[in-house]
């Protein structure tokens, strides 16, 4: 099942990037319904690069909700970015996360596109990255409108 969400960022597109290239993003949008604590290695870099990252998933913060692969890919293009995470667990089978960013006007538009199979979990983790997705993407446009103050921010 497809997860499909996009929303203006009232920034640039080089402030976007720069954004989703850090782990940091990826912690504040996803609080505080999901905590991503690392495993492999122990701490996150300070930026993304291809490999796999091993996590441990808390939902609520909290509560321990298996491991999780994040495995990061990224492409830039002439007319944008895009970042993949072809990540996986025990519970899902395919977590196909990809984040485009292009331009639109002086702003730009991001874009989660999620495919997820989860056997018979598929309609629940469905249920789940609908709302998950629509939750980062809220945290994502208070965090640009706060100027990327990820202290102050919502």
């Amino acid at each position: 099942m497809i997860v499909d969400i996009g929303t203006i960022l009232e920034c640039s597109i080089d402030e976007a990037i720069a954004h989703v290239k850090s782990p940091r993003l990826l912690e504040f949008v996803a609080a505080p319904l999901v905590r991503f604590v690392p495993v492999s290695p122990l701490v996150f870099p300070e930026a993304w690069s291809a490999g796999k990252y091993l996590v441990s998933l808390r939902l609520l913060g909290v509560v321990p909700f298996g491991k999780q692969a994040i495995v990061i890919s990224m492409s830039p293009s002439e007319t944008g970015f895009s970042l993949r995470d072809a990540g996986y667990s025990a519970i899902v089978n395919t977590w196909d996360h990809l984040i485009s960013i292009t331009p639109h006007g002086s702003d730009c538009y991001y874009r989660d596109r999620v495919e997820v199979h989860a056997g018979l979990l598929t309609p629940f983790i469905w249920l789940f990255a609908q709302l998950f997705y629509r939750h980062r993407q809220r945290r994502w446009r208070a965090l640009v409108k706060k100027d990327f103050d990820y202290g102050s921010s919502v």
